[in-house]
């Protein structure tokens, strides 16, 4: 069941806190450039990388369960590769706040996306959040470099 764009936009407009699950602290890495763009958009960006005290001035935590829940996660960004999309969903899903999951270019888990809009939430497969917020709200870099 693909992800119509009206639903795209609304799932953007909604979000204001985006979990990036995989983000890198390296300046090069797709996951930190679009998180930088996320920044710079006016989204709160929460790193989930175990390997990182903090990312782009953000703490980040090495899950999904470990973001206190007294913070609020809209909407969960991933970059991790298709075959460990599943537990990041069943994360995504243990916090009823979380409106959407959103898996990059190049990952697709159909059975997650399936177990994560049974449960409600839009879910996103094989796009980038950056180029569909640009495409679908003429957003700007913001600077990005």
């Amino acid at each position: 069941m693909p992800t119509d764009d009206a639903q795209l936009r609304e799932l953007l407009q909604r979000s204001r806190t985006v979990a990036v699950v995989g983000l890198s602290d390296k300046a090069d890495r797709d996951s930190n450039q679009v998180a930088r763009y996320l920044q710079s958009n006016g989204f709160r960006v929460i790193p989930v990388n175990p390997m990182a005290a903090e990312i782009l001035g953000e703490t980040s935590y090495p899950s999904l369960t470990a973001i206190p829940p007294t913070t609020r996660v809209d909407l969960v960004d991933i970059f991790r590769r298709s075959d460990q999309v599943e537990p990041v969903v069943a994360e995504a899903l243990e916090r009823p706040e979380v409106l959407g999951i959103w898996m990059q270019l190049g990952v697709a888990h159909p059975a997650a996306a399936a177990r994560g809009r049974a449960a409600g939430r839009v879910v996103v497969e094989d796009r980038c959040i950056m180029q569909e917020h640009r495409r679908l709200l003429g957003a700007s870099d913001g600077g990005r470099p």
